[in-house]
């Protein structure tokens, strides 16, 4: 009797049977991420929001008419597109390390080591539910600074490439810091710590050539001062840095974060026993 394994059709297990890309698979993660986000949207679209609102409220009180142009824009127009790229970066970095550090802790991440995806697809559905949550905020925002202080795009394929990028790379840092990290506490102290200040510092609420020049050179090799740099561009039309050099930056940094997230799922680091 011929043995089962030289039989036409058999396939030895292990062996993948959705050709190069398991697409239902990419699909169902990326459905999960998005749906997981959205069926608590007052926290993670409606609060972001309101948190924006309120920045742009009180540096309106606060400043009134008594703050002067800043890069020939008014300082709510100047303002607008950093608030924007701030609030972008940080549901970014929070959907996929907020995703993957409650899986790790509430024991249910072998559901996404397990099924046959491989860890680019794993990373790539981690990564679609970051970007949909940056762009619907991004969005969102953009309207509002539209409708209220009238701020227009600029070039908006620029606007979009940077808040993708954006989104790219923070989410890309969020899924290597819930690998890394064991528990909350350690989570809240990257994002506290590190995802912040750096998001705070980096030309948001001012322009860089403002610095002393030390700290204008280090700002220069911030990457996240290049996405609120570029955001700036796209609406605005104004930069402290050349927008094709940002972009540039960018995608270089964008390239590093996703290929040591790739290397950390494919090895299992912090990830399986």
């Amino acid at each position: 009797m011929q043995p089962i394994s030289n039989r036409p059709g058999f396939r030895q297990m292990g062996v993948r049977r959705f050709g190069k890309v398991n697409w239902l698979g990419l699909y169902t993660l990326s459905r999960r991420e998005i749906m997981r986000f959205m069926s608590v949207w007052q926290q993670t679209i409606f609060a972001p929001l309101m948190t924006s609102a309120l920045f742009v409220i009180v540096f309106a009180l606060a400043l009134g008419r008594s703050r002067g142009e800043v890069m020939g824009l008014p300082y709510l127009a100047f303002l607008g597109p950093g608030i924007l790229m701030m609030t972008v970066i940080q549901n970014a970095f929070a959907n996929t390390s907020s995703s993957i550090i409650s899986a790790k802790m509430q024991g249910n991440i072998v559901d996404t080591l397990m099924p046959p995806l491989s860890p680019a697809e794993i990373m790539a559905g981690y990564l679609i539910g970051a970007v949909a949550r940056a762009l619907i905020v991004a969005a969102a925002i953009a309207l509002g600074m539209a409708l209220v202080i009238g701020q227009g795009l600029a070039h908006p394929l620029w606007a979009l490439g940077f808040v993708v990028l954006g989104a790219l790379l923070m989410g890309g840092l969020g899924l290597l810091a819930g690998i890394v990290a064991q528990k909350f506490d350690q989570m809240a102290a990257i994002t506290n710590f590190i995802v912040t200040p750096l998001s705070f510092l980096s030309g948001t609420f001012y322009s860089v050539e403002a610095l002393p020049g030390p700290f204008r050179m280090l700002a220069h090799w911030n990457p996240i001062f290049y996405l609120i740099d570029g955001a700036r561009y796209g609406f605005a039309g104004v930069s402290d840095a050349p927008a094709l050099r940002g972009l540039m930056v960018c995608g270089l940094a964008v390239a590093l974060v996703l290929f040591t997230a790739w290397r950390w799922l494919a090895t299992g680091y912090r990830m399986k026993a």
